[in-house]
């Protein structure tokens, strides 16, 4: 089982984009909504899991003030997408997510997001995914289903 911390899992993740770069097809690595949500890779498990941190700004809530529900699944989404990438070392999209919303994500706060893969086939790839707090409090959970695409030159 091998580990990477926050440093190595950037570098994985540069050397990826520079992969992706040389293909045919602009391929952003990580994507734009990954950054706008200042979203950080803590650590990655190599083909098994990755964990991302996410601060909840007071830009993301609803009229409530926590983070609205759509944020919470881009958060998925932007947890499952790099380990996707990581994983397959190609392109992929998402098929379907299924979102378990447990408990209120409260704003100024940083979430952690841990997705792992728990099958992997020929074309398709699915996770789970847990959402956290930085003290272990569940908040919801997700499963997600990705096709990986066959894109000449990217393989």
């Amino acid at each position: 089982m091998t580990i990477y911390g926050k440093e190595e899992a950037d570098k994985i993740l540069q050397e990826m984009r520079a992969g992706f770069a040389s293909g045919p097809y602009q391929i952003t690595v990580p994507p734009p909504s990954f950054t706008d949500m200042d979203a950080s890779i803590e650590s990655y498990e190599k083909n098994k899991s990755i964990v991302v941190a996410f601060p909840v700004k007071l830009s993301q809530t609803n009229p409530m003030g926590f983070m609205q529900g759509g944020y919470i699944a881009a958060a998925f989404d932007n947890a499952f997408g790099p380990l996707s990438y990581l994983v397959a070392k190609k392109p992929t999209t998402t098929i379907d997510m299924n979102i378990q919303y447990i408990r209120s994500v409260k704003v100024k706060q940083t979430i952690l997001v841990k997705a792992t893969i728990e099958a992997m086939g020929f074309s398709t790839i699915h996770m789970t995914a847990e959402m956290k707090t930085e003290k272990g409090k569940l908040l919801a959970t997700a499963t997600t289903n990705l096709l990986i695409l066959r894109i000449p030159n990217a393989e």
